[in-house]
């Protein structure tokens, strides 16, 4: 077997594993932060609602894609989780203006700008891809150069740097919280975030770093042999990254008891049907 019949089977099996997972976890995630009002009016936990979601419609849009395109030869957000450990700082500071800065309607405003500027920025890319029944790939080498450069710096390292030091800053500023309970809360919040940051960090940073390694050895003369097997790693490093996607729900359910305890009330109000409070 060839290594891009090993790959297109790796895409088909561990992708359908994603798919199931990645939908039923988000699913979760969307259920319990939508329902629950401490959730819902909370910025932090509202950007974990909105990462849930775009989680769901980039595995449904993207990863089927994938699938199919493995199965039948046919070709079809990070950002949430950096604001959550931004707005963890600012919620946890012992500065009243910058606890001012936590609140769900500046979460609102700043959701809509992200979705539009992304919605923008995506509008340029469909000019310089060319699809073909082989790959998907960019006609300008500019443009390339750009791209790789963009997955390996505002992708992958900006976000996870961001989430560090904002993630350290929150548990500086919990240990100065003299309130027990609050701390307590803020400890849960804490916990879920840098699960969030590990997570990412595995399953981000090697796409980009195979992406500068790309970008790097792209003049480069390569053999047949050698342009299949940095195929067979790309597509092996696109896959680990949807462990982020499929894999947030797991992560706040092993970090977080009070997420367990919410989820668990939340399933017993929709077998029983009693609505229960937490």
């Amino acid at each position: 077997m060839s290594l891009t019949e090993i790959g297109d089977q790796l895409t088909l099996y561990s992708g359908c594993i994603f798919l199931f997972t990645g939908l039923i976890g988000n699913g979760i995630n969307t259920f319990v932060f939508s329902r629950v009002r401490t959730y819902r009016t909370t910025p932090c936990t509202f950007y974990f609602l909105v990462g849930s979601i775009d989680n769901i419609v980039y595995i449904l849009i993207n990863l089927i894609a994938r699938i199919v395109a493995a199965r039948y030869d046919i070709d079809l957000t990070r950002t949430s989780i950096v604001w959550s450990a931004i707005d963890q700082f600012l919620v946890t500071s012992q500065n009243v203006n910058l606890r001012r800065c936590s609140n769900i309607k500046l979460a609102y405003r700043i959701v809509i700008g992200i979705i539009g500027f992304w919605s923008i920025h995506g509008i340029f890319a469909p000019v310089f891809y060319n699809i073909t029944t082989v790959r998907c790939a960019s006609t300008n080498a500019i443009y390339a150069i750009y791209s790789t450069i963009y997955v390996t710096i505002v992708i992958t390292t900006i976000p996870v740097v961001i989430m560090i030091v904002f993630g350290g800053l929150t548990y500086r500023n919990i240990r100065l919280t003299r309130v027990p309970a609050q701390q307590h809360a803020d400890r849960q919040l804490l916990r879920m975030i840098l699960f969030q940051i590990l997570l990412i960090s595995l399953s981000i940073l090697p796409y980009g770093i195979n992406s500068t390694y790309r970008l790097i050895t792209s003049t480069n003369p390569k053999s047949t042999d050698q342009q299949l097997r940095e195929t067979f790693v790309t597509t092996v490093v696109t896959l680990v990254t949807y462990f982020y996607f499929s894999g947030s729900c797991y992560i706040f359910l092993l970090s977080s008891t009070r997420f367990r305890q919410t989820v668990k009330k939340q399933i017993c109000w929709c077998l029983t049907g009693n609505q229960i409070h937490p």
